[in-house]
């Protein structure tokens, strides 16, 4: 982090690119000292023409320096060469200013945010753990008619083919036999690349007597398939959902002949060992999907494009080969059970304190962050610098993995920031459901209006036309804060969401002491019936973030408002029914005490005084049973007494009394069938 980074000689090269646009130097210099007050202020060499004529200025500032930053990245694999040919061994980095800020009509006043975007790269990238993905290239091509026999020709040199055909009918025969040709119809598929498992019905091998037309033996159901690549070129239903994401299954329209020469040339390439990033980083013990066989929160099920993730037991499991990366399940997670690798929460969220404060020493205000995918947001941030306007000097991009991995707590750290609003740039059109954003954002629209920001202040542009982001970008209303904050995050998921929100609503304009929440709100408190509660605490036995807690010295019910996830469980559990969750977001109970729900004066043993069980409890038993009951009446009467025993001295009086549980009236025989059939034969009844 550059916040702690030890001291070394920095220099920083920036360029206006053939003096296409100014470098306002102060605001720069200013907003990188500021950035990180604890090292030493780093030696700025401003150029027109780095990449050639002042080449040279490079060689002579690597005698001295052990770090150096170059803001350019279209350059970037010459200067990479100049490096590696001169020997440096320092760290580099390469930072964009030209497209994402000087390239706009607002260019005169870009110098904090150019500050800001240099600040953010200069970070180092966390290290990923990776998974790995072998395929042997044994492809099954999955199709209708001649085509998928014909993409099977081109593909037999470098893949194990076989082509499945659905329902063929008038399929010339091929004139000499390079790989199986089958029928079948996929009913399920399950897998991933090297690993897929195909259920097949209507499954034959085709005759080699074949003619006129492809001709096949009997039929059977229920054949099972494994390959490691699926080629799918029927044109009907993908066999996976978000098909896109799905790493071994290439489909794609089998007329479009341009689009089925690039699945040839993709399929070619996806034989050996792949290394995927393990996006997602799992811990069992803070997960809340179930207990006791009873679901609470299914968050992270109901927003997994891909079904990576699937129930186990009291918790859930992801499966690293079939997870896309699209963070979603970490962006709900409300315990951080599920937390995003690339990068963790808290990472992003130092990103952005360090862009914003950048941007607000080097003299920037009304900030506006715009989060952005490197595909599609990478291309419209070119669009925009090269044929609009370019964007505004106060709109800074924040390349991210994937917009769904954002979640509440980076957009309240945001706002405390002093973010003037957050933008989302996707396509008109996204490759996987932006469900959990879309959850979150409606999260922050329901938390702005409270703190007297607008709700329009966050928002999500799914646009491909440049000129239609940039109009959207200029309509946004700006937020404003008292104070920008300063915490740094630390901790787990959860304590930073909380101090992150605490944060935000202790420098918003507006500071309400409570807010109320749509349903899906991972925040809320729990609601008792007092009256009708008895104490019997299986709601905490059950609560599996210890929101609900007992008190080991009396009975007593307390709940913590701040670890609640609003998951149910409790209210489930519950056999009196009298639980009730209110979701809401209280800021006087964030690092609170506990609070106490429900009480009562405990019962003192009759015999040794041993506090047990509560007064009324033991007295609504005693009042039950009394007379009621064999064993507490006639001759038995007294043995009522016992009720109001601690458990030691009932078993020791029954113990030396020795009293029979099982002595009491003859209970009916139980009744069979046979009973029933000779009642009906002595009754002359007939079937």
């Amino acid at each position: 982090m550059v916040d702690h980074m030890e001291n070394k000689t920095d220099v920083v090269f920036l360029c206006s690119c053939e003096a296409s646009f100014p470098l306002d130097m102060t605001a720069i210099e200013s907003g990188l000292a500021a950035s990180n007050p604890a090292s030493q202020a780093p030696r700025f060499v401003s150029c027109s023409n780095l990449c050639r004529t002042e080449v040279q200025k490079l060689d002579t500032e690597l005698k001295t320096a052990s770090r150096i930053t170059i803001a350019c990245q279209q350059e970037q694999p010459l200067f990479s060469d100049v490096l590696e040919n001169a020997g440096f061994a320092g760290e580099v980095f390469f930072s964009d200013i030209r497209d994402r800020a000087g390239w706009s009509n607002e260019r005169a006043k870009a110098g904090p945010k150019m500050a800001a975007l240099i600040a953010v790269d200069q970070l180092p990238r966390p290290a990923l753990p990776f998974v790995s993905l072998e395929s042997q290239g044994v492809t099954l091509i999955y199709g209708r008619d001649e085509r998928a026999i014909e993409v099977g020709k081109r593909l037999a040199d470098a893949l194990d083919v076989t082509v499945m055909l659905v329902r063929p009918e008038n399929i010339m025969p091929p004139r000499r036999t390079d790989f199986p040709i089958v029928k079948g119809i996929i009913r399920q598929a399950k897998g991933y690349m090297g690993a897929f498992e195909l259920s097949v019905d209507d499954f034959a091998l085709s005759l080699p007597s074949s003619r006129h037309a492809l001709h096949f033996a009997d039929a059977r159901q229920g054949a099972q398939s494994r390959c490691d690549l699926v080629i799918d070129l029927s044109g009907g239903t993908p066999l996976f959902a978000a098909d896109s994401l799905r790493d071994g299954y290439l489909r794609c329209d089998p007329n479009d002949a341009l689009a089925v020469e690039r699945l040839i040339a993709r399929a070619r390439d996806l034989v050996g060992i792949f290394d995927k990033p393990k996006y997602i980083a799992f811990q069992n013990d803070l997960c809340v999907h179930s207990r006791s066989q009873i679901t609470g929160c299914r968050r992270c099920l109901d927003v997994c494009p891909t079904g990576a993730i699937s129930p186990q037991g009291d918790r859930v499991t992801i499966d690293p080969a079939i997870c896309a990366g699209c963070g979603g399940c970490a962006s709900v997670c409300p315990t951080g059970a599920a937390s995003y690798a690339l990068p963790s929460a808290d990472v992003l969220m130092r990103r952005l304190r360090l862009l914003l404060r950048t941007y607000t020493a080097a003299g920037g205000k009304d900030a506006i962050v715009l989060f952005h995918d490197s595909e599609h947001g990478g291309e419209m941030l070119d669009a925009m610098a090269r044929a609009t306007d370019g964007l505004p000097a106060h709109v800074i991009p924040l390349e991210v993995n994937e917009l769904t991995q954002i979640g509440i707590e980076q957009i309240a750290a945001g706002f405390a920031y002093g973010a003037a609003g957050l933008a989302f740039l996707s396509r008109e059109k996204p490759k996987h459901d932006l469900l959990p954003l879309n959850k979150t954002l409606a999260l922050a629209q329901a938390i702005l209006p409270a703190l007297g920001q607008p709700s329009e202040a966050v928002c999500l542009i799914g646009e491909d036309d440049p000129d239609a982001v940039l109009r959207a970008l200029n309509a946004m209303p700006r937020a404003s804060t008292k104070q920008a904050a300063s915490f740094l995050p630390m901790g787990n998921k959860r304590s930073v969401m909380m101090l992150a929100l605490r944060e935000w609503h202790s420098h918003a304009p507006q500071q309400p002491e409570r807010i109320a929440l749509p349903a899906s709100a991972p925040f809320g408190k729990v609601n008792v019936k007092a009256e009708a509660c008895t104490l019997c605490l299986a709601c905490v036995s059950t609560c599996p973030t210890h929101a609900l807690s007992a008190n080991p010295e009396r009975p007593e019910l307390r709940f913590q408002e701040d670890l609640c996830v609003q998951c149910g469980l409790c209210a489930s559990t519950c056999p009196e029914k009298v639980i009730q969750l209110e979701p809401q977001l209280d800021f006087s109970r964030i690092n609170g005490t506990p609070v106490t729900l429900k009480e009562e004066e405990p019962y003192a043993c009759d015999n040794c005084g041993t506090l047990f069980g509560t007064k009324s409890t033991i007295e609504r038993i005693k009042s039950k049973l009394a007379g009621a009951h064999w064993m507490y009446s006639g001759s038995n009467a007294d043995r009522i007494k016992l009720i109001g025993y601690c458990d030691t001295c009932r078993i020791e009086v029954a113990t030396t009394q020795g009293f029979d549980p099982y002595g009491g009236p003859e209970r009916p025989r139980v009744r069979t069938s046979e009973d029933y059939f000779k009642e009906r034969e002595k009754n002359g009844e007939n079937d």
